[in-house]
């Protein structure tokens, strides 16, 4: 009877352990929050989250092991990197800059143009499996690189997060999908002054700025608006799928607004031409971060930011030295130039700077787990 009682405690220890890996996941944002929507057949939990995490890190994950996710995208930058464009595993330049994994569990729509593209699990094969240009390099390489993971330490891991030891990109992809996920950024000195209430989490010259950012003078607010601060944001309590892309004047080849054939934005996917040189607006969350900007990391700074906004566009100066009535129809209506003076300018990166959540980049939960 005692040995039966035994077995019987050591089976409900066992499952108890098991539920706890697989019980509803706590999300790392503020009460009240909406919840971000997630796919019913990859739910998160902290085991799956786990497992990603360590693959994030993985070189292994390369062909030639040489790069990790994380070689793109660095927490001390908030998960983008600081240089213009990306460099692939086998030395490939992209023609695009890296974005920031800050919220993406929020965002309507994944990558800089592309509107179909709104799961994160749909968007992790392209770095893995993407041939043009070549980045992780797995196509053709599948069976050496899963490979790789078959040690003690990463089937514990698969068998936690999926209750099987077996390793699959299925598996790999939904793991990195929970842990990019789980990259919620909510606690900057702007998140404590407007949601948890103080008044001394922001300076005078930010709450200029603050005040400058939302006016309709500058009109930021409108491809940067909301608790995310960027247009493209869905969530269990926001379904509606909205239209945030842009063309913000960066490029003008014609005295027209086409962009150069390198690369012109959405217009490349949806053929149409009113989608000439649009991108979409990424959030500005640890934006003081994340240098350079803009698709290509052609801008360097948030004073050229600025400045780019200011005239209406960057290209729209060099346009209208050889075509003073040249007129940029593609170039979005809330991009129409503002009149700043240097206070206000320093007013404003103060306030971006203020979008700046110092736990996000240090936190050990998010950090590298094989240093």
């Amino acid at each position: 009877m005692k040995l039966l009682f035994i077995s019987i405690l050591m089976f409900f220890l066992v499952a108890c352990g098991q539920n706890k890996e697989h019980e509803t996941y706590q999300w790392q944002i503020p009460k009240d929050y909406p919840k971000p929507q997630v796919p019913r057949d990859n739910p998160m939990t902290k085991a799956k989250v786990k497992l990603g995490r360590f693959l994030f890190y993985d070189k292994n994950l390369s062909a030639n092991q040489t790069q990790s996710c994380a070689s793109c995208h660095h927490q001390k930058n908030a998960f983008s990197e600081n240089r213009a464009v990306s460099i692939g595993s086998t030395g490939q330049s992209h023609r695009r800059n890296a974005l920031a994994l800050v919220n993406i569990a929020y965002n309507k729509t994944l990558t800089w143009a592309h509107p179909s593209l709104d799961s994160i699990e749909r968007q992790v094969l392209l770095p893995m499996f993407g041939e043009t240009p070549v980045e992780m390099g797995i196509t053709g390489n599948e069976n050496e690189v899963l490979s790789r993971f078959k040690s003690v330490q990463y089937q514990n891991l698969f068998k936690n997060a999926f209750d099987d030891e077996s390793v699959n990109f299925d598996k790999i992809n939904k793991a990195l999908s929970s842990f990019v996920r789980r990259l919620t950024s909510f606690n900057s000195p702007f998140d404590r002054y407007a949601y948890a209430m103080d008044d001394n989490a922001l300076s005078v010259s930010q709450i200029r700025g603050m005040d400058l950012f939302f006016s309709e003078r500058l009109e930021c607010h409108h491809c940067h608006g909301g608790f995310n601060f960027t247009q493209s944001t869905a969530h269990e309590k926001q379904l509606l799928d909205r239209r945030p892309f842009h063309n913000t004047g960066l490029y003008d080849i014609d005295g027209k607004g086409s962009y150069p054939d390198t690369d012109m934005g959405l217009n490349e996917i949806t053929l149409n031409k009113r989608d000439m040189g649009a991108f979409r607006a990424p959030t500005l969350r640890n934006i003081a971060l994340t240098a350079p900007y803009m698709h290509d990391g052609s801008i360097h700074t948030l004073a050229e930011v600025i400045d780019h906004y200011a005239a209406g566009g960057k290209a729209i100066k060099s346009v209208n030295k050889r075509n003073k009535n040249s007129k940029n129809q593609f170039r979005s209506p809330f991009v129409k130039g503002f009149e700043i003076n240097e206070r206000e300018k320093k007013d404003l990166i103060n306030f971006l700077n203020a979008l700046t959540d110092t736990s996000f980049i240090s936190d050990p939960e998010l950090s590298n787990p094989f240093n």
